[in-house]
């Protein structure tokens, strides 16, 4: 009977160990993701950009690139491309 209560100890103990590390894992994760998430939003502001105006920025972006494209295949020469 003995022998049974210090098999479930020793199995509660391994498994406060596991919990334990698992919490260590999560929380240095999460340092991780944190200071990554500061890291982007100190980018964004040395661009002059809020994180709150992204969508619209991406938009901005992508608008202004199509443009410049268009741009750019009015200057080759048609002759140069039926060839």
């Amino acid at each position: 009977m003995a022998q049974d209560y210090e098999k479930k100890l020793g199995q509660i103990k391994e498994n406060l160990d596991k919990a334990k590390n698992l919490k260590i894992r999560a929380e240095t994760r999460l340092e991780e993701l944190n200071k990554q998430k500061n890291d982007i939003l100190k980018e964004l502001d040395d661009m002059g950009v809020k994180p709150e105006n992204l969508d619209s920025e991406i938009e901005s972006l992508k608008s202004e690139i199509e443009d410049l494209i268009g741009k750019a295949e009015k200057l080759i020469p048609e002759e140069l491309i039926k060839k």
